[in-house]
């Protein structure tokens, strides 16, 4: 029987999969063969890979505190805490990465739709594309600018 762990990576497999119409293998290489033709694959691609990674980590790490348990007296030292610690924050890291996979793919999700999600595209609607910042150096005087009250300090 799978553990709800590895449910949750499946889980959100599946809703990739369906969402994109292909396996998880042929979307993969579909985005490295060509990573901007679709900006919402690319970033699911992206996080489904973190979800995995995490996923393996915290396997890791829950099979340690295992080893640990079953090797020591009835007292919990504290290299077994600490591993007990990497479980817990593993945990977090894997469900953090599973949360930003599942709002990828809701298109209803908040701050997909409304002023708020529009407002970055409304901004740059007729505007030049350019550098973000100036790319040459601006204009100093050479001397400082005269005022009727003496010198600057």
């Amino acid at each position: 029987m799978p553990d709800e762990a590895d449910d949750v990576v499946g889980v959100l497999t599946e809703q990739i999969e369906e969402r994109f119409g292909m396996s998880i293998g042929t979307l993969k290489a579909a985005v490295a063969a060509s990573p901007n033709v679709h900006r919402g694959a690319t970033e699911v691609v992206r996080w489904h890979r973190l979800l995995t990674e995490s996923q393996a980590a915290l396997k890791r790490a829950e099979d340690d505190l295992l080893h640990a348990l079953e090797t020591q007296p009835s007292e919990v030292d504290d290299r077994t805490m600490d591993l007990a610690h990497r479980v817990n924050a593993a945990v977090y890291i894997r469900d953090g990465r599973a949360m930003v996979v599942r709002w990828l793919l809701d298109p209803d999700a908040p701050g997909k739709r409304g002023p708020a999600a529009d407002r970055p595209a409304r901004l740059n609607r007729g505007r030049p594309q350019g550098p973000a910042v100036p790319t040459s150096a601006s204009a100093r005087p050479t001397t400082a600018p005269a005022t009727d009250r003496g010198a600057l300090r």
